[in-house]
């Protein structure tokens, strides 16, 4: 399984979250809206995405850092 994680600079709960990922041997693409990733991409996936990250485990977006630690735990 891949997980996609949508993240921004100085993002501390980005960073969780691709840890915890890391932790748990799951491979991930990382799409930083600041390193050619555009926000309206995000948002025709999540239209109501407020916050970073959003991230997918496969084709199931799970939500956010909290989200994912739950799907995992």
């Amino acid at each position: 399984m891949k997980a996609v994680v949508w993240s921004k600079p100085a993002c501390p709960y980005c960073e969780k979250a691709k840890n915890l990922l890391k932790n748990k041997g799951i491979e991930y693409e990382e799409k930083n809206i600041a390193e050619g990733h555009k926000i309206q991409d995000l948002l025709e996936l999540v239209p109501n995405a407020r916050t970073m990250p959003q991230i997918w485990l496969g084709e199931e977006h799970i939500g956010g850092y909290f989200e994912l630690e739950k799907k995992l735990g």
